[in-house]
């Protein structure tokens, strides 16, 4: 069953009572197909009114909703014959942050993503997406590998942030951050990054440092959380939702300041309800995303790269 979140009430009502009228219609001879119509018209209301109207707190709980499709999930619809790679060569192993080789829509690619997991086994195997540094140095042995047999970069970003422990910092976590993101601007071949759920911290712009940068319409991107941000603020996490709001952390908002470059429409109600669909369009995008980088001169991709991330910033407030 899929969870609820808290401005949700009147659609999951709707929702069960469908769930039931259909489960009535199947075990007999009972003819309820007009008011299971009815009951569908009225439940699309319902999203369209309030998804169209969505908070920018509310946006942020749509995005961490648990049913989201997460990398592994993008992986497997869009990424052909993809094989895993593994380690850092120089600790270990980090399962928080997918690495591989594989072909997208007939192209060889390198792929990297965080992975949340989506079930309890899944999330503590891939610690909620929280990668260690050990993780950002085998996305940068992937970064390097592409660059060396002149492959596209793909990434999926959701990860609330890379692991906060204090073992990530004694290993040199922000210097395999910030190693990350100096390979990304410095790599020769096209990069496309897709936010499909949380962007939160230098863990995702890590990955994202890309030619294209394209977010899911429910999905969010900040460089500290609405709850870290009204700790720092306010002292007090009770502030989140005007944290959330004065982060400018949405896709609109983000689109409008230049951080980022598509927004991929999301079915109505979330990804969470359509996955796959919400997978299908966010590969169109991708690829056409791609199209447009993958014949240019690698000088001139790394020159776009940096200029776009210098570029950010000058864009006024209102």
């Amino acid at each position: 069953m899929m969870v609820s979140l808290d401005f949700e009430k009147n659609i999951i009502e709707i929702e069960q009572k469908l769930n039931e009228l259909r489960h009535l219609s199947r075990a007999g001879d009972v003819n309820i197909a007009q008011e299971i119509n009815h009951l569908e018209e009225k439940l699309k209301k319902q999203l369209l009114q309030i998804y169209t109207h969505l908070t920018p707190w509310q946006k942020v709980q749509v995005a961490r909703h648990p049913d989201r499709p997460h990398c592994l999930d993008f992986i497997r619809e869009l990424i052909d014959d993809f094989i895993e790679l593994a380690g850092d060569r120089k600790f270990g192993e980090d399962q928080a942050l997918i690495g591989g080789l594989g072909r997208f829509r007939g192209q060889s690619v390198i792929v990297l993503g965080t992975e949340k997991g989506h079930d309890t086994d899944s999330r503590i195997r891939h610690n909620f997406g929280m990668a260690k540094p050990e993780g950002y140095r085998k996305a940068q042995r992937l970064m390097e590998l592409a660059n060396q047999f002149h492959l596209p970069i793909l990434t999926f970003v959701d990860t609330a942030g890379a692991h906060p422990a204090k073992e990530a910092e004694e290993r040199g976590q922000a210097e395999a951050i910030a190693r990350c993101v100096e390979t990304l601007l410095m790599v020769e071949v096209p990069v496309i990054a897709t936010i499909t759920g949380e962007g939160g911290s230098g863990g995702a712009i890590a990955l994202a440092a890309a030619n294209e940068v394209i977010m899911l319409e429910h999905a969010v991107y900040s460089v500290v959380s609405p709850e870290g941000c009204a700790s720092i603020l306010w002292r007090s996490a009770d502030k989140k939702q005007e944290a959330a709001t004065a982060q400018r952390l949405t896709a609109l908002d983000l689109k409008e300041l230049g951080v980022i470059d598509v927004i991929v429409p999301e079915p109505l109600g979330g990804a969470q309800r359509s996955p796959l669909s919400a997978i299908t369009k966010t590969g169109d995008v991708i690829e056409a995303a791609l199209s447009k980088y993958i014949a240019l001169p690698g000088v001139e991709l790394c020159t776009h790269r940096r200029n776009k991330f210098l570029t950010i910033g000058e864009h006024e407030l209102d």
